[in-house]
């Protein structure tokens, strides 16, 4: 199989600052969901959010991850990131050194694949190669009649879109026969600094079990239960189940996420709320579930922090003294120069 069409195992990102930032088998970091605080009407809420990102890159936190939200349902939830996620990294590359700039995730059914792949080189490029994606199918039916498109073909435009992306990923001159569009005597530039951006396909993106054993870099989905031990079994089942169709059984990453309420009492226990929505714990608690998620395969725990009920820097600052020595984030090679 061509790597560049599907899956790639681990060694062709050996040399991507970001991918190399967060994963390798056997070991889980940390990373942190944007915004750190939801927007409820005034955009105020996101003042210092930047200064923030960057105390969590020196801080020495994995990665940080924004949302692809393209338009507000106010039926169906946040609003999301806000900015553009294209945008917004290309802002935070300039304000970070060694985080990985992560989508979570990027909307391939809505977005061309020629648009995709010309923000996402952009980003790498500027950020020295740091960007990882999540990609997705979408799952707020609004946005896609107002792109013109049917939400019920979201499954077969999200698959064309991967495999249209890889191509222009190419180096050189490669005709490309799609349906989303036909290329022939031109390519995309710039290139990826380490000649390929990693896409881990969130949920199921409409896609078979076997398709994302195949064909995705890494896999983002929901943690299950958190309040106790019995939801980590179930996702380790999940995530072998998974791992069995990867060609070859060589490693790839899997990653998940948690809404968190971090309580200032270290042994306040691990309490769903929201309908399990969030997780209200203490240090220890969040501790113990990390190490859960760990032994279940998970490589890499995004966590928001938007409902945390203390401030931001407070709630980053005990993650950083308390959690991050246990899962601390990995060396890898050193994003390229960033001088543009």
């Amino acid at each position: 199989m061509n790597p560049t069409l599907t899956g790639a195992s681990a060694h062709a990102f050996a040399h991507h600052p970001g991918y190399r930032r967060m994963f390798a088998a056997d070991h889980l970091t940390l990373g942190i969901f944007l915004p750190l605080r939801f927007y409820r009407g005034d955009m105020a809420v996101l003042n210092g959010q930047a200064a923030l990102v960057s105390e969590i890159d020196r801080l020495g936190f994995a990665a940080v991850w924004v949302r692809d939200v393209p338009l507000y349902d106010p039926h169906f939830g946040d609003a999301g990131q806000l900015f553009d996620p294209f945008a917004y990294l290309s802002y935070l590359a300039a304000h970070t050194r060694r985080i990985a700039l992560a989508t979570g995730s990027a909307i391939f059914a809505l977005r061309h694949p020629i648009d995709l792949a010309k923000a996402a080189t952009t980003i790498d490029q500027l950020s020295g190669g740091r960007l990882v994606m999540g990609i997705a199918s979408g799952d707020r039916p609004i946005e896609f009649p107002a792109y013109g498109l049917e939400h019920s073909e979201r499954g077969e435009r999200f698959a064309e879109a991967v495999r249209y992306f890889r191509q222009l990923l190419q180096v050189g001159d490669h005709p490309i026969q799609s349906a989303l569009g036909h290329l022939s005597g031109a390519q995309l530039l710039p290139k990826p600094v380490s000649g390929a951006i990693p896409l881990l396909v969130t949920g199921s993106s409409r896609q078979s079990l076997q398709w994302l054993g195949e064909h995705a870099d890494g896999w983002l989905t929901f943690p299950e239960a958190t309040e106790n031990i019995l939801g980590p079994r179930r996702l380790a089942e999940k995530i072998r189940a998974w791992r069995d169709h990867i060609p070859g059984g060589g490693f790839r990453p899997h990653v998940t996420n948690e809404w968190i309420d971090l309580n200032a009492n270290p042994d306040f226990p691990r309490t769903a709320m929201q309908g399990g929505y969030v997780l209200r714990t203490g240090r220890k608690g969040l501790i113990d579930l990390l190490g859960e998620w760990q032994d279940a395969g998970v490589n890499h725990a995004a966590l928001g922090i938007q409902f945390c009920q203390r401030p931001a820097d407070e709630v980053i600052q005990e993650l950083a003294e308390e959690v991050l020595p246990l899962f601390a984030s990995h060396e890898g090679p050193l994003p390229l120069r960033q001088d543009w």
